[in-house]
């Protein structure tokens, strides 16, 4: 781990002196508080890139200081020491923001470990808050990551995005290929250049080439007039080449020499044009299959796939179906001039359960359709498509959690996510990894969300 500056507030002065000398000669940066609100004065006027604090200090305790922390800045993580007896207040912590807590007497190797995990998350968090920053097109508004997944495509798109790499986004059709091709465009340098699209397998193969480098008037029977190809369109912007695997294997010879010399010419012409474009790619195929099969070039493949980028489909990160269902609701009820304003946790129900072999395509047109011909402000059941509804269908006095309109906004979120969580598990055969693998979470979360469910 590459040498920090650090915040220890602990209240124990021996434990406190142990600990800043094992830092400092690991070559962080330590500074010292004695109880909450002195650590709060240094936060305040010094730039820290963690806190390490005691729960129980005089003055401002840890969760007090945890909650300062939030406020002032909450990329920064915390990591809590808790002696015995006090576990239940550290689970706390977690709960309102805490990376993690580790017991007393401190194990510095452990401690070293945990401190690591925290710096790589914080970095992390600063590469996805960065990219959504320079998020400025509507259209890749809809990168929702909340599940690790997710993050770690946000996270991969950001750091790609300064250079002018290729970029080949594998992923099943509606996974949101497009969405995440424009979000590289808009996080990149060439963001006031074009970003053009082409979608291979929508043009038949004796035109591809045409489409993508253009023609010249007469090149072939029907050119009556020059015409500019995508690569002419996106110069110096991105060229997003959609289905690249359906492209036949005489038009990826010339794709591979722009790639690799940066010119091209037109079809029928002989002037050679310059290139400068950055090629994003995305196929639903299984690319190194083609290769085998004879049906993409090896040598293509490589030159395209420099930053590779692997989109998981949508029934494997279930945490991130809620936050796109708002987002489509909202783009539907402006677009279609409906006053609807949520979804009913019946319904919410019905959407969890669905397997979304269309991935999220097939999702923002059941939720499109949802908002057209809803009775309501919110959608229930009876207003999904027949597809949903024939999945589950409740008995009669069934209710399900969250429903209770009396209840806190945060209890019923707390009571829904719990029985998505145990129904998911029952599904998986109370297997707690394969139940994380389907809800895009980490093993660790399912487990703290099992323990504080009594599980």
């Amino acid at each position: 781990m590459r040498p920090i500056t650090l915040l220890l507030a602990d209240d124990d002065s021996s434990q406190r002196t142990m600990l800043a000398d094992s830092l400092e000669m690991d070559g962080h940066r330590v500074l010292q508080a004695d109880d909450g609100l002195k650590a709060r004065e240094i936060l305040q006027r010094e730039p820290v890139d963690l806190v390490l604090s005691d729960l129980r200090m005089p003055g401002l305790d840890g969760l007090g200081l945890l909650r300062e922390i939030q406020a002032l800045n909450p990329l920064i993580p915390v990591v809590v020491m808790t002696a015995y007896g006090t576990i239940e207040d550290a689970v706390t912590a977690m709960q309102e923001g805490a990376f993690t807590f580790i017991a007393k007497p401190v194990d510095l190797a452990a401690l070293f470990l945990l401190l690591e995990r925290a710096m790589e998350m914080r970095l992390l968090k600063e590469e996805v808050r960065e990219l959504r920053s320079r998020l400025e097109d509507p259209a890749a508004a809809g990168v929702v990551a909340h599940s690790a997944q997710m993050r770690e495509v946000l996270s991969l798109v950001a750091r790609a995005a300064p250079s002018r790499a290729s970029v080949l986004i594998l992923g099943e059709s509606g996974t949101g290929k497009e969405v995440v091709a424009r979000a590289l465009h808009q996080a990149s340098p060439r963001r006031d250049k074009p970003f053009v699209a082409v979608n291979i397998a929508a043009i038949p193969d004796s035109l591809v080439e045409s489409e993508l480098f253009g023609h010249e008037k007469g090149a072939f029977t029907g050119a009556i007039a020059a015409h500019a190809g995508r690569f002419e369109r996106a110069d110096g912007g991105t060229l997003f080449i959609d289905e690249v695997g359906d492209m036949p294997l005489h038009s990826q010879v010339k794709l591979l020499r722009v790639l690799q010399e940066s010119t091209y010419e037109r079809v029928g012409g002989g002037v050679p044009l310059r290139a400068d474009v950055r090629v994003v790619a995305a196929t639903h195929r299984n690319l190194e299959e083609e290769m085998a099969a004879g049906r993409f070039r090896e040598d293509l493949f490589y030159r395209l796939n420099v930053v590779r980028i692997a989109l998981p489909p949508l029934r494997e990160r279930k945490v991130d179906l809620p936050p796109l269902v708002e987002l489509f609701l909202q783009r539907s009820a402006r677009l279609n001039g409906k006053e609807v304003e949520g979804v009913e946790a019946a319904a919410m129900d019905l959407l969890m359960r669905h397997p979304w072999p269309g991935n999220v395509r097939e999702l923002e047109n059941a939720v499109e359709s949802a908002v057209v011909l809803a009775r309501g402000k919110v959608i229930g059941p009876r207003d999904l498509p027949e597809r949903l509804r024939g999945e589950h269908r409740p008995e009669v006095g069934q209710t399900f959690p969250g429903d209770d309109p009396a209840l806190p906004l945060p209890e019923r979120l707390e009571l829904f996510e719990k029985h998505v969580l145990l129904g998911t598990l029952e599904e998986a055969g109370g297997n707690r990894t394969e139940a994380a693998r389907r809800l895009g979470m980490s093993d660790k979360n399912v487990r703290d969300r099992l323990k504080r469910w009594g599980g």
